[in-house]
Protein backbone atom coordinates (compact mmCIF):
# COMPACT_ATOMS: atom_id res chain seq x y z
CA UNK A 1 0.00 0.00 0.00
CA UNK A 2 1.52 3.41 -1.12
CA UNK A 3 1.95 5.70 2.03
CA UNK A 4 0.65 8.99 1.11
CA UNK A 5 1.57 12.20 3.11
CA UNK A 6 -0.82 14.92 3.57
CA UNK A 7 1.06 18.60 2.14
CA UNK A 8 1.60 19.57 6.27
CA UNK A 9 2.81 16.34 7.09
CA UNK A 10 6.05 14.85 7.78
CA UNK A 11 8.10 11.71 9.15
CA UNK A 12 10.37 12.14 11.95
CA UNK A 13 11.85 8.82 13.52
CA UNK A 14 9.33 6.60 11.62
CA UNK A 15 6.43 9.11 13.32
CA UNK A 16 4.06 11.04 11.16
CA UNK A 17 4.07 14.54 12.65
CA UNK A 18 1.19 16.90 11.53
CA UNK A 19 1.63 20.69 10.96
CA UNK A 20 -1.27 22.77 11.00
CA UNK A 21 -2.13 24.91 8.51
CA UNK A 22 -1.15 28.78 8.35
CA UNK A 23 -5.12 29.63 8.82
CA UNK A 24 -4.88 27.56 11.87
CA UNK A 25 -1.81 29.34 12.96
CA UNK A 26 -2.96 32.89 12.69
CA UNK A 27 -6.07 31.97 14.23
CA UNK A 28 -5.79 33.65 18.37
CA UNK A 29 -8.32 33.01 21.23
CA UNK A 30 -10.95 36.15 21.35
CA UNK A 31 -10.45 38.17 24.47
CA UNK A 32 -12.76 38.03 27.39
CA UNK A 33 -14.50 40.95 28.55
CA UNK A 34 -12.85 41.15 31.51
CA UNK A 35 -9.54 41.62 29.14
CA UNK A 36 -11.42 44.21 26.97
CA UNK A 37 -12.29 46.07 29.98
CA UNK A 38 -8.80 46.42 31.27
CA UNK A 39 -7.92 47.53 27.47
CA UNK A 40 -11.00 50.14 27.63
CA UNK A 41 -9.95 51.14 30.82
CA UNK A 42 -6.18 51.83 29.90
CA UNK A 43 -7.06 53.58 26.89
CA UNK A 44 -9.32 55.72 28.50
CA UNK A 45 -6.35 56.65 30.94
CA UNK A 46 -4.00 57.42 28.39
CA UNK A 47 -6.29 59.79 27.04
CA UNK A 48 -6.96 61.60 29.52
CA UNK A 49 -3.35 61.64 30.04
CA UNK A 50 -2.24 63.23 27.12
CA UNK A 51 -5.52 65.50 27.27
CA UNK A 52 -4.09 67.02 30.55
CA UNK A 53 -0.81 67.36 29.20
CA UNK A 54 -2.58 69.72 26.23
CA UNK A 55 -4.16 71.60 28.81
CA UNK A 56 -0.89 72.19 30.77
CA UNK A 57 0.53 73.70 28.08
CA UNK A 58 -2.25 75.81 27.04
CA UNK A 59 -2.16 77.36 30.22
CA UNK A 60 1.80 77.62 30.12
CA UNK A 61 1.45 79.64 26.87
CA UNK A 62 -1.44 81.55 28.11
CA UNK A 63 0.38 82.78 31.33
CA UNK A 64 3.83 83.12 29.16
CA UNK A 65 1.79 85.23 26.78
CA UNK A 66 -0.09 87.51 29.62
CA UNK A 67 3.69 87.61 31.30
CA UNK A 68 5.40 89.39 28.19
CA UNK A 69 2.15 91.72 27.79
CA UNK A 70 2.44 92.76 31.45
CA UNK A 71 6.09 92.85 31.18
CA UNK A 72 5.99 95.22 27.97
CA UNK A 73 3.43 97.57 29.65
CA UNK A 74 5.45 98.07 33.28
CA UNK A 75 8.47 98.97 30.82
CA UNK A 76 6.89 101.26 29.26
CA UNK A 77 5.35 102.84 32.23
CA UNK A 78 9.07 102.45 34.04
CA UNK A 79 10.29 104.40 31.01
CA UNK A 80 7.71 107.28 31.86
CA UNK A 81 8.45 107.64 35.40
CA UNK A 82 12.21 107.76 34.98
CA UNK A 83 11.52 110.61 32.32
CA UNK A 84 9.32 112.37 34.41
CA UNK A 85 11.95 112.28 37.51
CA UNK A 86 14.35 113.60 35.44
CA UNK A 87 12.00 116.79 34.75
CA UNK A 88 11.28 117.50 37.83
CA UNK A 89 13.98 119.20 38.92
CA UNK A 90 14.32 121.22 35.68
CA UNK A 91 10.50 122.61 36.36
CA UNK A 92 11.25 123.17 39.97
CA UNK A 93 13.74 125.29 38.85
CA UNK A 94 12.51 127.25 36.12
CA UNK A 95 9.69 128.29 39.13
CA UNK A 96 12.48 129.15 41.29
CA UNK A 97 14.16 131.39 38.21
CA UNK A 98 10.68 132.62 37.54
CA UNK A 99 9.84 134.07 41.45
CA UNK A 100 13.68 135.47 41.35
CA UNK A 101 12.83 137.47 38.61
CA UNK A 102 9.35 138.37 39.81
CA UNK A 103 11.04 139.99 43.04
CA UNK A 104 11.49 143.66 43.35
CA UNK A 105 15.22 144.83 43.08
CA UNK A 106 15.39 141.10 40.83
CA UNK A 107 19.61 140.94 39.86
CA UNK A 108 19.20 140.10 36.30
CA UNK A 109 22.62 138.87 36.02
CA UNK A 110 21.42 136.15 38.79
CA UNK A 111 18.69 135.61 36.55
CA UNK A 112 20.37 134.75 33.67
CA UNK A 113 22.49 132.60 34.95
CA UNK A 114 19.49 130.76 37.14
CA UNK A 115 18.51 130.30 33.28
CA UNK A 116 21.35 128.76 32.11
CA UNK A 117 21.82 126.76 34.70
CA UNK A 118 18.13 124.90 34.16
CA UNK A 119 18.86 124.92 30.09
CA UNK A 120 22.14 122.56 31.46
CA UNK A 121 19.38 120.45 33.55
CA UNK A 122 16.98 119.91 30.89
CA UNK A 123 19.59 119.43 28.44
CA UNK A 124 21.63 116.40 30.51
CA UNK A 125 17.97 115.02 31.31
CA UNK A 126 16.99 114.45 28.15
CA UNK A 127 20.21 113.35 26.92
CA UNK A 128 19.89 110.52 29.34
CA UNK A 129 17.47 109.50 26.91
CA UNK A 130 18.94 109.28 23.78
CA UNK A 131 17.97 113.07 22.70
CA UNK A 132 20.67 114.94 20.96
CA UNK A 133 20.87 118.04 19.82
CA UNK A 134 21.47 119.63 16.48
CA UNK A 135 23.26 123.32 16.27
CA UNK A 136 24.72 122.82 12.85
CA UNK A 137 26.22 126.35 12.20
CA UNK A 138 28.87 126.32 10.54
CA UNK A 139 28.73 122.53 9.32
CA UNK A 140 28.00 121.65 5.33
CA UNK A 141 24.12 121.51 4.81
CA UNK A 142 22.86 117.89 5.13
CA UNK A 143 19.41 117.63 3.60
CA UNK A 144 18.93 114.45 5.70
CA UNK A 145 19.08 116.69 8.89
CA UNK A 146 18.51 120.03 8.01
CA UNK A 147 15.59 122.68 6.78
CA UNK A 148 16.78 124.87 4.60
CA UNK A 149 14.53 128.27 5.06
CA UNK A 150 16.26 130.53 2.97
CA UNK A 151 19.49 131.29 1.27
CA UNK A 152 22.13 134.01 1.17
CA UNK A 153 24.97 135.28 -0.36
CA UNK A 154 27.76 136.13 2.11
CA UNK A 155 30.95 136.97 0.44
CA UNK A 156 32.86 135.16 3.77
CA UNK A 157 30.99 132.20 3.55
CA UNK A 158 31.40 128.57 2.38
CA UNK A 159 29.30 127.67 -0.27
CA UNK A 160 26.78 125.29 1.12
CA UNK A 161 27.30 125.62 4.54
CA UNK A 162 24.93 126.88 7.54
CA UNK A 163 25.42 130.46 8.28
CA UNK A 164 22.10 130.97 10.88
CA UNK A 165 20.12 128.55 12.79
CA UNK A 166 16.59 129.69 13.07
CA UNK A 167 15.96 126.44 15.32
CA UNK A 168 18.08 123.77 16.07
CA UNK A 169 17.09 120.03 15.31
CA UNK A 170 17.27 116.92 17.70
CA UNK A 171 16.91 113.32 16.96
CA UNK A 172 16.45 110.29 18.93
CA UNK A 173 18.76 107.37 19.22
CA UNK A 174 19.80 107.82 15.80
CA UNK A 175 16.33 109.38 14.68
CA UNK A 176 15.60 112.44 13.24
CA UNK A 177 12.94 114.09 15.68
CA UNK A 178 13.07 117.28 13.94
CA UNK A 179 15.44 118.94 11.46
CA UNK A 180 17.45 121.85 12.45
CA UNK A 181 15.90 124.78 10.45
CA UNK A 182 18.91 126.69 8.38
CA UNK A 183 19.78 129.67 6.09
CA UNK A 184 22.45 128.61 3.90
CA UNK A 185 24.99 130.07 2.18
CA UNK A 186 24.42 129.99 -1.67
CA UNK A 187 26.64 128.83 -4.35
CA UNK A 188 27.55 132.22 -5.35
CA UNK A 189 29.27 132.81 -1.49
CA UNK A 190 32.77 132.96 -0.83
CA UNK A 191 34.14 135.60 -3.62
CA UNK A 192 36.59 136.87 -0.60
CA UNK A 193 37.80 133.01 -0.30
CA UNK A 194 40.99 131.51 -1.54
CA UNK A 195 39.54 128.60 -2.81
CA UNK A 196 36.22 127.05 -2.31
CA UNK A 197 37.31 123.49 -2.78
CA UNK A 198 34.08 121.07 -3.79
CA UNK A 199 32.15 122.34 -1.16
CA UNK A 200 29.45 123.68 -3.43
CA UNK A 201 26.22 121.78 -4.31
CA UNK A 202 22.92 121.49 -4.88
CA UNK A 203 20.96 122.42 -2.07
CA UNK A 204 16.88 120.54 -0.82
CA UNK A 205 15.48 124.01 -0.60
CA UNK A 206 12.41 124.30 0.95
CA UNK A 207 11.22 127.60 2.79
Amino acid sequence: MTDKKSENSEAIDGEVVVEASPEIQNELPAPTYEELQQMLTEAQAKAEEHWNQVLRVQAESDNSRRRAERDVENAHKYALERFVNELLPVKDSLEMGEAAASAEGADLAKVREGLELTGKMLAAAVAKFGVVELNPMGEKFNAERHQAMAMQDLPDAIPNTVVAVYQKGYQLNDRLVRPAMVVVASAKSGANLKSEGDLTGTIDFQA
